[in-house]
């Protein structure tokens, strides 16, 4: 089986963590390779405040690998790098690495809304299958960012607000016969049989000699 390389957009919002634990349930396969990628904005030329941002992206891209505790052998790699708010940089990391997905937390301020109104194919630019998750926690009462319904959304959405996983049935009880020696209520035996017949004899006997 092929290994695939599956890049999830690191954002410190609630609905990149969703994005994230739904493709480690849902996409994720063994052998395949996850790439968590952070991209921080361009705000100084400072080294020092460059370094910081650095590290704070890093630091966030750990918080996520953390949530593959659960998912032993996963194999897993971290880009921070430095970019845009418009998705750009996303999009030149995304097809040098070469992926076959890319993992998206929908939110009310997510770049993929501006790549949507700059792009008519938001799939051929990454060139690669885009999964945008949404939930309950990423909508918001003020959606004045989202752009309206003409645009061009070609991007895969998965609405997790309608979903429910229901409770697992509770496990079946294999039937064993006499499980243990305690188990069993009531139990016949050849010696009180005969002590029984023993006694009905008797009582015949005695019946017998009181006739005669």
């Amino acid at each position: 089986m092929d290994m695939r390389k599956i890049v999830v957009v690191v954002e410190d919002v609630e609905a990149a963590r969703t994005a994230f634990e739904w493709a480690l349930h849902n996409l994720l396969r063994y052998g395949d390779l996850i790439t968590l990628l952070h991209v921080f904005p361009k705000r100084s030329r400072s080294k020092k405040k460059l370094r910081l941002s650095r590290l704070k992206g890093f630091q966030l891209a750990l918080s996520f690998k953390d949530i593959c505790s659960d998912f032993p052998n996963t194999k897993i790699e971290i880009v921070v790098t430095e970019g845009d708010q418009e998705g750009d940089r996303i999009v030149a990391v995304v097809r040098e690495i070469g992926a076959s997905a890319l993992v998206v937390g929908l939110h009310d301020q997510s770049f993929l809304y501006k790549l949507a109104m700059a792009h008519n194919n938001i799939a051929s630019s990454f060139n690669c299958r885009v999964l945008a998750v949404k939930s309950n926690a990423s909508s918001s009462p003020d959606s004045s960012s989202i752009p309206d319904s003409s645009t061009n959304m070609d991007f895969s959405q998965i609405d997790l607000a309608g979903l429910h996983v229901p409770d697992p049935p509770p496990p079946k009880i294999r039937y064993r016969i006499c499980p243990s020696p305690s188990a069993i209520i009531w139990r016949s035996s050849g010696s009180s049989r005969r002590k029984s017949s023993s006694r009905e004899e008797a009582q015949f006997r005695l019946i017998r000699s009181t006739k005669f």
